[in-house]
């Protein structure tokens, strides 16, 4: 799923070790899979992943 590859991408966390279940993932399902990630990390307060770092 997208989403999860976003959530990996921009925060480094999988969808079922976080706990994400499917109604929580179902009210990200209006946004593309970037926005989704990132809103869900403004909605429960976490910090993104530095992507240079990761370079």
């Amino acid at each position: 799923m997208e989403f999860d590859k976003a959530l990996q991408e921009h925060l480094a966390i999988a969808r079922h070790d976080a706990g994400i279940t499917d109604e929580v993932a179902r009210r990200y399902a209006d946004l593309p899979p970037d926005e989704a990630a990132l809103q869900y990390g403004e909605d429960y307060d976490l910090q993104r992943v530095n992507r240079d770092w990761l370079s």
